[in-house]
């Protein structure tokens, strides 16, 4: 009797424990899980601004492979550089710097934008780039200011798509002697920044620190992380913020991480300035 009994309350143990098993189930089925999708698509942006000093180094020697070495540990999708030579006497009448580093950092698109004769050849900005290039233009700053000779500055812009959404890069370089050199060429730079109704990326070497005047003129138009301070000196040796990726967002861009690459000290006297941006995807 006693075996009988035990069996019994095993059989409905086992019964009970299907049924419970059968109910959880049931309920899994009928209420999936929610999965939440983000609002937009993304897909991110790496660029990079870096003053070469026409290919000479922090240490004086010329070095085009170690310039590029540096971009290529960064990997970055678009590059403005400043202080470019072509076939000049200074690094060789067969050299052109953005051409040829851009072949080393197996880059396939590049623009050079002239500012001046320099060293019996050319010399100016220039933009390297894994995307195509869509349009190209070259604009001069002003060189000029009541009867002052300076150095003639250019801006080289280019227009890529990525990922169905055009985006404009930009290159430039201001003058190092004036700032009312720079305030001038900033207001010139704002305006040539309005001519875009696409977001815009502007990269170089601004020769001013965050809280100037030339900078308080660009932010009319452009925002900077280093805005409200605390961004790295970019001149090697010097704790001053003199280069930058600024940006005008046309609610298309976010900037996701912003630095200064400081390991690069020697390849150039300043450091390169890196950004990636995320992008939201045309619909």
């Amino acid at each position: 009797m006693k075996i009988m009994k035990m069996n019994r309350i095993i059989l409905f143990s086992i019964i009970f424990l299907l049924i419970s098993c059968g109910k959880e189930t049931n309920d899994e089925t009928q209420t999936p899980p929610i999965i939440t999708q983000p609002d937009k698509e993304v897909v991110q942006l790496k660029v990079m601004s870096y003053n070469i000093a026409g290919a000479a180094s922090s240490t004086g020697v010329r070095s085009l492979p170690d310039l590029a070495e540096v971009i290529k540990k960064v990997d970055p999708d678009l590059v403005a550089i400043q202080e470019v030579d072509a076939f000049t006497t200074r690094n060789g009448k067969d050299v052109h710097l953005a051409r040829d580093l851009a072949a080393l950092c197996g880059m396939e698109y590049w623009f050079f934008a002239k500012a001046m004769d320099s060293y019996d050849g050319e010399y100016g900005d220039a933009i390297l780039s894994k995307l195509p290039i869509k349009e190209s233009k070259a604009y001069t700053l002003s060189g000029d200011w009541e009867g002052q000779r300076i150095e003639t500055r250019s801006v080289a812009s280019v227009i890529v798509e990525v990922e169905g959404r055009d985006i404009c890069f930009m290159s430039t370089h201001l003058d190092h002697t004036s700032n009312e050199w720079r305030k001038l060429q900033a207001e010139e730079l704002v305006e040539i920044v309005r001519e875009f109704d696409m977001p815009v990326i502007l990269c170089g070497d601004l020769n001013c620190t965050p809280e100037s005047e030339p900078m308080q003129i660009l932010y009319q138009e452009l925002m900077s992380p280093c805005k409200t301070g605390g961004c790295e000196g970019t001149f090697v040796g010097s704790k001053n913020t003199i280069d930058y990726v600024m940006y005008r967002s046309n609610d298309v861009l976010t900037l996701s991480s912003y630095g200064v690459y400081s390991w690069a000290y020697k390849e150039s006297d300043h450091f390169p300035v890196g950004a990636i941006f995320e992008i939201d995807k045309a619909q």
